[in-house]
């Protein structure tokens, strides 16, 4: 049954998604723009209705969702060729919380949780967009409520016209390119690997390849046994991004082995060993006890965010990784806008500055991870949770410090950014993409200023010049920093600058997968 209006305004959950302005035509008119409005009032509906009771909809109404999982507004849209469109969702949403829905093109969801944070108001209409494949000629673009509180208003989804620029596709070439270097089964489950395998997916998720996925369901296969045991205890934090992969992979396939095995890292957690004010060592080995690292967040707190929201455990899922940043940025806070690497919380090691407990340095790979664990908790944690503003505060404690560490001349920041003038600093290429990507969606989520956006367009720039093609046909992506423990100045400026390590690899498709969707130029 259909709730009162008033019933309607509770809250509803989770994430945010792309505003993007675009120009609007309506179907049967001349099209003299580069995109095609289509009305939700003319859509298929299932469990919703259509009205016209809040001034600003376009067409003859808006189609206001039920308050149920699984209701859903479908089109059937066009597309003059093959290619990658934006699909532009006008909605309004007077809750203060987020109602997310999946976004299914031709019976195939291409986004998960796609969700409609609330604009202030049922009259206030404002757009999300989703960049996805369409094949020639009709399509159905699906968008279904995930959650009890059903959809936001949804007034219409506008297909832009314009399929994607000819140019190379960087994230195909990456992603080709290392298929060709390395078989699925080759890759291990160290966090490294699982980050190129997320990074891979991002780009399925765009390109629709299904060689992409097929790679890594192939590495699946290899690695996650019938009852989701991987061989790993998860002893330390790095072992625990694989679990991203898992949970995608059980999303993808249905197999109950991922679902455990994502499990298994759930569960290690209430046992897993702390500080004093809960948070997570880096490992527990006898070397790591009571060092949280920034680069562990990343590891571990996006999964356990995105497992909460998977599996219906959203309450532990928000409160525990939201907790895990305030503790740590609590102890790796540096007044320079940006984090030292570690913390020892027994001030006993070498590295361990004896009054604070914090490691000498800020070393920039460290710093970007913390920085897109922010950006991915902030995607799917509800706009009314307690710990939000404390996350998007982080946020622009490190846009400030990006900003002003960043390399005028390349647009790349310094393995040790705050030290650009030390001889022997280098710019680094990873950290380089986690900074652009991270400054890019905090400006698009409204989380900084526009102000920003030149700093993310300087450092996607700067990182395109570390990317090439080699003779072989294959790119390649230069500078990139090995694995790296806590040490001093001339440990990390001495660290080997690899080419196509895969911490650089997942780092840029991350990176570039945003700027393709938003690009540089906006």
């Amino acid at each position: 049954m259909r709730t009162h209006l008033a019933k309607r305004a509770l809250a509803r959950s989770v994430a945010a998604l792309v505003l993007v302005a675009s120009a609007f035509v309506v179907p049967g008119q001349p099209a003299t723009a580069a995109s095609t409005r289509y009305e939700a009032e003319q859509a298929t509906i299932t469990d919703g209705v259509v009205e016209s009771n809040h001034a600003g909809f376009t067409g003859t109404g808006f189609v206001n969702y039920n308050n149920a999982t699984g209701s859903s507004v479908e089109w059937t849209v066009t597309a003059p060729a093959a290619g990658e469109y934006s699909l532009i969702f006008r909605y309004a949403n007077g809750t203060t919380t987020n109602r997310p829905t999946s976004i299914a093109i031709n019976g195939t969801i291409v986004n998960p949780i796609l969700a409609f944070p609330g604009t202030g108001a049922w009259t206030n209409w404002q757009t999300q967009t989703v960049r996805t494949a369409l094949s020639a000629g009709t399509n159905t673009v699906r968008a279904t409520a995930t959650t009890a509180n059903g959809g936001p208003n949804v007034d219409s989804v506008t297909v832009d016209n314009q399929a994607a620029p000819p140019g190379r596709d960087w994230s195909r070439s990456v992603v080709d390119s290392t298929m060709a270097r390395s078989s699925p089964t080759s890759l291990g489950l160290g966090y490294a690997h699982a980050l190129f395998l997320y990074g891979t997916y991002l780009v399925y998720q765009r390109t629709q390849d299904a060689r992409y996925l097929n790679y890594i369901k192939a590495w699946g296969n290899a690695k996650v046994s019938a009852d989701g045991g991987t061989g790993s205890s998860y002893n330390n934090l790095d072992s625990m991004l694989a679990g991203n992969v898992f949970l995608i992979l059980h999303r993808e396939t249905g197999e109950a082995r991922y679902q455990r095995a994502a499990q298994r890292i759930w569960n290690r957690f209430p046992s897993y060993p702390t500080t004093t004010d809960g948070g997570y060592y880096h490992s527990t080995s006898s070397s790591r006890v009571g060092q949280l690292w920034a680069d562990g967040v990343f590891m571990s707190q996006p999964f356990v965010a995105r497992y909460g929201v998977q599996y219906n455990q959203t309450a532990t899922g928000f409160n525990r990784s939201t907790n895990q940043m305030k503790v740590y940025y609590s102890h790796l806070r540096h007044a320079n806008g940006l984090l030292y690497h570690a913390y020892d919380e027994h001030k006993d090691e070498s590295w361990a500055n004896p009054q604070t407990g914090q490691s000498p340095e800020v070393w920039c790979r460290a710093v970007g991870w913390f920085g897109m664990t922010l950006i991915d908790i902030l995607e799917i944690l509800p706009a009314d949770h307690p710990n939000r503003t404390a996350l998007i505060d982080m946020v622009r404690h490190l846009a400030g410090g990006y900003q002003r560490w960043q390399d005028p001349a390349t647009g790349r920041w310094f393995q040790l950014p705050a030290k650009p003038t030390v001889p022997g600093n280098w710019t680094e290429t990873s950290c380089s993409s986690m900074f652009t990507f991270t400054i890019s969606r905090a400006v698009e989520r409204g989380y900084i200023d526009a102000s920003y956006q030149p700093v993310a367009n300087k450092g996607y720039a700067g990182v395109l010049q570390k990317v090439s093609i080699g003779g072989d046909g294959r790119s390649n992506i230069t500078d990139i920093c090995i694995g790296t423990n806590v040490g001093n100045q001339a440990y990390y400026l001495a660290r080997t600058r690899a080419t196509n390590d895969f911490h650089g690899l997942g780092a840029f498709l991350i990176m570039n997968e945003q700027l393709i969707r938003r690009p540089p130029t906006t």
